[in-house]
């Protein structure tokens, strides 16, 4: 399959720093507390559907089973943790991971259940009815009801129908659309092939082939067999060079090892690169991975560069770590700052970044194209009304796909601004890697696992 990405969309999406950091924080702040309010909300529900249970004693068993389930989960999401090098650490197991589906699933179907709730609120509160209308109406029910020795019954059955089927609608479709994307999407990994524009290439790198894999995951979510299925694919693509942007695993316990040793069975002339992600860092294997690299035959990027050459023209590869946006030392050094010494003139570079967010700063420094991951497309794509939403977008403008900036733009000026300061240098490119794995969520829709094959072009 041959795809052709737009170029992604151009546009002041990146907010200040400080009112972004917010905003995540707030983002975060209020999943963390939706997990125990939906899992309580649930809760509540499926006790009182036990009281059709017209015998006392099937009564007695679904509560049983009820108390048992949640237990569980409660014990899975909050105590199922060992304290490791001073961090907690989730334990990996097929139990646990079907309590994170459960989770996940729990809280976007609860939010859908109060949003049926909120719009039918409004619905009753700003229908545009006169006041002389809704007194006349609700003097109508209540004489009815007085007459008939009842309850006053002011919504109309019809419209109590319509509201009990679209909650249930509501807390049906994201039960049923994370079954799918847990067992069919989260593993339908597909192919992507893109040219990408490169102003000045040398004729000889006309044509050269990268094959990029990102944000594996091994873990609860990913096996080594997935692993090795999607290596498989990607071999049968016939890549110059094999590329892999970060996020082995999720946690330190994950099997860093096994997922190395897979990717080791890529096959590329020029070799296969990597870099780390955030979760090597997160997890203080950052050197391990380096390590293991070595041991299977390949080569980790840490703060290097290497020259490599195709059909006898040379080209640059850089790999770094993941690029915090505030370095963890308070200090006020741009992203790759250990980079602009490597940038070279005389021939073209390829960054290995895994956080798109450094692109603008690759730009600024003249790197032609960055490869990068770390958003996995948000893993979850809403289409509505010609617009598309992902949950990606709280992190970075670069959510997925091809996206440019003039080379030597400045890094303060935000995407739609930058062109108005046109340069004379040609045009810098990252690719966006949608990743393999997934995280939170253990499910994928709308955004297919990826594996890339981009093929250098002289524009």
């Amino acid at each position: 399959m041959h795809v052709n990405i737009p170029v992604g969309e151009v546009g002041n999406l990146y907010p200040p720093t400080t009112a972004f950091g917010l905003v995540r924080l707030l983002v975060v702040g209020c999943v963390l507390l939706l997990v125990p309010v939906s899992q309580w909300y649930w809760f509540t529900q499926a006790w009182g559907f036990t009281r059709r249970a017209q015998r006392p004693i099937w009564r007695f068993l679904f509560r049983s089973v009820l108390l048992t389930g949640f237990a569980a989960i409660v014990y899975l999401a909050f105590l199922n943790f060992s304290v490791t090098q001073s961090q907690l650490v989730w334990r990996n197991s097929a139990v646990s991971a079907l309590a994170g589906l459960w989770i996940s699933s729990a809280i976007f179907a609860y939010i859908a259940v109060r949003a049926v709730a909120g719009i039918s609120w409004l619905w009753q509160r700003w229908l545009p009815v006169t006041k002389r209308q809704r007194h006349a109406t609700l003097s109508s029910v209540v004489h009815s009801a007085a007459v008939a020795n009842v309850q006053p019954e002011i919504v109309s059955p019809g419209r109590r129908r319509f509201l009990q089927t679209s909650t249930a609608l509501a807390g049906a479709i994201p039960f049923a659309g994370a079954g799918y994307g847990f067992v069919f999407e989260r593993l339908h990994y597909q192919v992507r092939h893109i040219d990408l524009p490169i102003a000045g290439l040398p004729a000889a790198l006309d044509g050269f082939r990268i094959a990029q894999l990102s944000d594996i995951h091994i873990g609860s979510y990913m096996s080594a067999a997935e692993v090795f299925r999607a290596v498989s694919m990607t071999n049968e693509l016939a890549a110059d060079l094999a590329v892999v942007t970060g996020d082995f695993i999720t946690k330190a316990h994950d099997p860093l090892e096994p997922c190395i040793a897979e990717l080791s069975r890529l096959r590329a002339p020029l070799g296969i690169w990597g870099c780390n992600g955030n979760h090597e860092i997160y997890a203080g294997l950052e050197a391990r991975a380096a390590q293991l690299f070595n041991k299977y035959g390949m080569r980790l990027l840490r703060q290097e560069n290497v020259e490599l050459a195709w059909r006898g023209q040379p080209f640059n590869l850089i790999g770094v770590d993941y690029q915090r946006e505030r370095p963890v030392d308070s200090s006020h050094e741009p992203m790759l700052s250990a980079v602009e010494p490597m940038v070279r003139r005389d021939v073209p570079n390829i960054l290995l970044s895994h956080n798109p967010n450094s692109f603008r700063r690759s730009a600024e420094l003249g790197i032609e194209l960055m490869l990068a991951g770390h958003t996995h497309g948000g893993q979850v794509k809403v289409e509505i009304l010609d617009h598309r939403f992902s949950p990606a977008r709280f992190l970075t403008p670069y959510v997925a796909g091809l996206y440019r900036r003039p080379i030597g733009s400045a890094s303060e000026l935000s995407d739609s601004d930058v062109w108005k300061h046109r340069v004379a240098n040609g045009t810098a490119l990252v690719y966006v890697n949608r990743g393999l794995g997934t995280i939170g969520a253990p499910v994928r829709i709308g955004v297919p696992p990826e594996i890339s094959l981009l093929t250098l072009k002289r524009a």
